[in-house]
């Protein structure tokens, strides 16, 4: 199993900065007045697509060979990843085939048709995702760009934090949020290995908190099904992104589906940015945990801001 080191993400940089947007780290004093403590809050809402996972996609996609490139790429997700994946095939010119689940949001889905990728819709469980993609692949002769189980994807997911950290001076800790891993991965990789004693955590759903155990026990536990609002941490862990926590990893903190709410909530009103739950999850963290967190420079990885306003939790 081959791991990223930080000089990995750093060269991935030279790729994903052609292409990606340098996101601004925002702050609010009444939201540090009512965490305890002082955010910043990396804002990958900002980011193409709105998410960010258009860091891993390009690097993963413009890596690829020309021979392996022509025949396009393809994936399977819940949204942003796949988003990321079809516009930075767009870019490139090549074609994208993308599985995603019968629930994923609606403004997901119309985002993905509008980057030019070709949809195939799956039962939104883990099993019927990949027996899709494989039929696809099979299909089409496409390279398969996983979500999170990919080196490429894990480095350029950590340039997020390679600009935070470089922007702002004597963070403490950082948090993300943590579905499949490919975020916390390069976060974890490159802030550890830039400063060990920096303090890096994920804030994970309680309807979904596979990654959660999977770290306290030592075993990789799946995704079944999760009711969670936070959609795009509804996937799995794999044994890369597990071996890469269980290295690195300060713990991760699970919070209740109110919270989230409250948190996302809390954001769009005091900051007046838009958010989507998996980016609240985190915010969520500190305010459950306010004993970890109180009177610390927090670096916050906001991940992505694609919410279905028509049907908003609050």
């Amino acid at each position: 199993m081959l791991i990223p080191n930080r000089s990995n993400i750093e060269l991935a940089y030279q790729s994903v900065r052609r292409y990606a947007h340098c996101t601004p780290a925002l702050t609010s004093q009444t939201i540090n007045s009512i965490l305890g403590c002082e955010v910043f809050f990396k804002c990958e809402n900002f980011q193409k697509v709105g998410a960010f996972k258009f860091r891993g996609a390009s690097n993963a996609v413009f890596n690829l060979s020309n021979k392996l490139a022509a025949k396009g790429v393809c994936t399977h997700s819940s949204g942003n990843h796949a988003a990321a994946l079809a516009l930075a095939a767009a870019i490139r010119g090549i074609p994208s085939y993308i599985v995603m689940p019968s629930n994923a949001p609606s403004i997901k889905r119309r985002a993905v048709e509008g980057y030019g990728a070709k949809i195939f819709t799956c039962e939104p469980t883990q099993e019927a995702r990949e027996k899709e993609l494989e039929k696809v692949r099979i299909e089409t002769g496409a390279t398969f760009i996983h979500p999170y189980e990919n080196f490429e994807v894990i480095c350029g997911q950590g340039t997020a934090s390679l600009e935070l950290l470089d922007e702002i001076e004597d963070l403490q800790i950082l948090i993300t949020p943590v579905g499949g891993g490919g975020l916390f991965s390069g976060t974890l990789i490159y802030a550890k290995e830039t400063n060990p004693n920096i303090k890096v955590y994920a804030g994970e759903p309680q309807n979904a908190d596979d990654a959660f155990r999977s770290l306290r026990d030592g075993t990789l536990y799946p995704s079944v099904n999760p009711n969670t609002i936070a959609d795009g941490l509804r996937t799995s862990l794999c044994p890369l992104t597990l071996t890469i926590i269980q290295k690195y990893a300060n713990g991760i903190l699970t919070v209740s589906e109110e919270s989230i709410v409250k948190a996302m909530r809390l954001v769009w009103e005091r900051m007046k940015i838009i958010i989507e739950p998996s980016s609240a999850v985190p915010v969520a963290a500190i305010m459950q945990n306010r004993e970890v967190f109180k009177d610390k420079r927090v670096g916050v990885i906001i991940s992505g801001g694609n919410v279905d306003v028509e049907n908003l939790p609050f």
